[in-house]
């Protein structure tokens, strides 16, 4: 099982909650920070599943590979049982079948799936984000500045799961800003389906902070109320997007 890309002092204990149970004191050093997605409210269990998401996308848990709720538990610094029940969740979408008495096998996804989700994205969010650089509050805008450097400084630290975590904070965040939650929500479940096969080998090549700076391009793009700037962007980091999915070399 890949190791996540974590220091101690990059991933703090994750807090106590009235729906959470506390977190095991000996959470291991590598243990990733539960994530919140797209600045909506999350249950602890929802939480879990996100990160849980996360390592999926970011390929950290490999496609025909069985994972056990302790394993996982162990690894992401909190009890088990949060775990099983977010595994349980994300088999209902697909992304996991339960093995009975083993644990959890991540399904694997054909690169014409992964092209199709890319290609539906794209239909979603150039017309939604080019929109939004003449509807968007500035201060709305510039609210995701920091999740856009967070997603830079992954991409340096080589930290695959920061990446997609920042990463999806930062492109559920702006789609919020349209105003439509089930909007949100298809582009939610589009991304959690799919699979990051090239994203290690891009951070290893160093070209993933390419990808990462085309957040910060297209916030200033938006800022500058430049439609014809923010088509271009978004057009060509979704073709990056699918690069990725499809681990085709660009």
């Amino acid at each position: 099982m890949a190791a996540a890309r974590r220091t101690s002092s990059q991933t703090p204990a994750v807090p106590a909650t009235p729906d959470a149970p506390a977190t095991p004191t000996s959470t291991p050093a590598s243990a990733p920070t539960l994530p919140v997605l797209g600045g909506r409210r999350s249950s602890y269990r929802e939480r879990v599943a996100d990160a849980l998401r996360a390592a999926l996308i970011a390929g950290e848990l490999l496609p025909g590979e069985v994972y056990s709720a302790p394993t996982l538990a162990t690894r992401f610094g909190v009890s088990a049982t949060p775990v099983r029940e977010a595994m349980l969740d994300l088999a209902k979408e697909g992304l996991v079948d339960a093995v009975p008495n083993k644990g959890f096998r991540v399904t694997e996804v054909s690169d014409q799936q992964l092209d199709e989700y890319t290609h539906v994205r794209a239909l979603i969010e150039i017309p939604t984000v080019v929109a939004l650089a003449t509807t968007a509050d500035p201060v709305s805008l510039e609210a995701l500045r920091p999740a856009a450097r967070e997603i830079v400084a992954a991409a340096v630290a080589g930290d695959l799961i920061a990446y997609v975590e920042a990463d999806t904070r930062f492109h559920l965040g702006l789609l919020a800003l349209a105003g439509n939650a089930h909007l949100v929500e298809v582009v939610r479940e589009l991304r959690g389906r799919a699979r990051l096969y090239g994203l290690t080998a891009l951070s290893a090549s160093g070209r993933l902070l390419a990808s990462a700076e085309e957040h910060l391009e297209l916030l200033d793009a938006l800022l500058s109320r430049d439609e014809r700037v923010v088509r271009a962007v978004m057009t060509r980091h979704l073709g990056h997007v699918r690069g990725l999915w499809a681990s085709a070399r660009e």
